[in-house]
């Protein structure tokens, strides 16, 4: 019983993570367009830094959350979060990658989703 609340715990993670780096990438240009009085080296260093908290922050949840999942939740998870990671950290060498954390991340939501439903459907008395 632990293990299945720490595992959907560790899927709560991950939605919230994914959720607000969409959130965060959406709003992100708008911020930086309309930030006049600030310098916007130090506003971007700033959001790029997000981005790496929000790859840790899926990194853990992916993990704990796969720890006992087997099957094809366990690489999707893997998979949506390679893609993210890779999509987070090229999105300044193509525009395709921009597009593709936001699939990834969208991805990770509804495996984590699918996780919590399987783990409620198949756990043990």
């Amino acid at each position: 019983m632990k293990s299945i609340l720490l595992k959907q715990r560790a899927d709560y993670l991950g939605i919230t993570g994914s959720v607000l780096c969409i959130i965060h990438c959406l709003i992100t240009p708008m911020a930086v367009m309309t930030s006049t009085l600030l310098n916007h080296d130090t506003l971007r260093i700033g959001f790029l830094s997000l981005d790496y908290l929000f790859i840790g922050i899926n990194i853990v949840a992916v993990w704990s959350a796969s720890r006992h999942t087997s099957g094809p939740i366990r690489v999707a998870l893997w998979s949506f979060l390679a893609l993210f990671a890779a999509g987070l950290l090229l999105e300044d060498i193509s525009p395709i990658a921009e597009y593709l954390a936001y699939a990834a991340s969208l991805g990770l939501v509804v495996t984590h989703l699918a996780n919590i439903r399987h783990c409620r459907t198949h756990h043990a008395h």
